[in-house]
């Protein structure tokens, strides 16, 4: 097995409806996820591990996602947007730079998108 160039971790966490942060899934799926992993596989990268993941603490930029070594933050992730950060980021090297969360909002109380 060849060593992971990149570990992409994707929310799944659901919170109970009423909570006071919003959940990155409503119901336990995540088609973002589904969608990274196939168009990965389908892309032949064979050095890049998907993995689901409980709250990354980013409930209001959700859906969320991280790439990892470098830490790009990606917010607000829907499944279309999954073929773009397979392609630009994962093969190319590149992030998604409209997905991409400020570096101001990260690990932060104070950030536009938090009530």
């Amino acid at each position: 097995m060849p060593l992971f160039e990149h570990h992409v971790f994707v929310c799944h966490n659901v919170r109970p409806e009423g909570a006071p942060r919003p959940s990155c899934t409503a119901d336990g799926k995540s088609e973002v996820f589904t969608q990274l992993q196939q168009l990965t596989k389908a892309a032949g990268v064979n050095n890049v591990r998907i993995n689901k993941s409980l709250c990354l603490d980013q409930c209001e930029h959700g859906p969320t996602v991280v790439v990892y070594p470098e830490a790009v933050w990606y917010g607000f992730v829907k499944p279309e947007d999954a073929a773009e950060i397979v392609e630009e980021h994962l093969v190319n090297g590149r992030p998604v730079e409209r997905l991409r969360l400020a570096d101001s909002c990260i690990n932060t109380k104070v950030c536009p998108h938090r009530g």
